[in-house]
């Protein structure tokens, strides 16, 4: 089954020092990578999904900033397709559908950030568009959240959106589980 790699949003604004950081995302790029260069050594399609927010004042990935640049652990080469998007579903209002399907896609393999925003809303396009996703849960990242002044640690943020992911979307694995997986392809 021809296997691609959709890494979304993995950009400077998520790191320390950025304008949104996320928990845990330095460990999450470092697995991105491994996962980026395995992918790199079998020859299977790579997709960089960039959020790019055009409103100078949305609060991160601002157009024209360092921080919406896509960070250096996980840089595109070669013919590696770049896939701008303004919204937290990288198919919307992308060419990533097309793409794939270009490539003769059939299963995706998906990380980034942020865990209960882009990579949920990518992770259930794609499932519902008829793809096999699995999602690489040590290769995304989130934040606190707060919903009517509870606190939600990142990690409880995480495991409910990848808990939810894996009952019914995808399946959720580990770096090494899904280099294994590409490796025995």
């Amino acid at each position: 089954m021809k296997t691609a790699l959709i890494i979304v949003d993995i950009q400077n604004d998520y790191f320390l020092q950025g304008k949104w950081e996320l928990v845990g995302m330095y460990p999450a790029a470092q697995n991105a990578k491994n996962l980026l260069e395995a992918f790199r050594e079998k020859g299977c399609p790579i997709f960089h999904i960039q959020h790019v927010a055009k409103d100078p004042n949305a609060p991160f990935f601002v157009e024209g900033t360092e921080g919406v640049e896509i960070h250096k652990l996980v840089q595109p080469i070669g013919n590696e397709k770049v896939v701008l998007k303004e919204f937290a579903n990288s198919f919307r209002d992308t060419s990533l559908l097309d793409d794939l399907h270009g490539a003769g896609v059939k299963r995706v393999v998906i990380c980034g950030g942020m865990t209960q925003n882009c990579i949920d809303s990518t992770t259930r396009a794609a499932f519902d568009l008829g793809f096999e996703c699995v999602v690489v849960h040590d290769a995304c990242a989130t934040r606190n959240l707060v919903f009517y002044g509870h606190i939600i640690p990142a990690l409880e943020v995480h495991c409910a959106f990848m808990a939810a992911l894996d009952f019914a979307y995808a399946k959720v694995v580990p770096t090494i589980s899904a280099i294994a997986l590409i490796e025995s392809n």
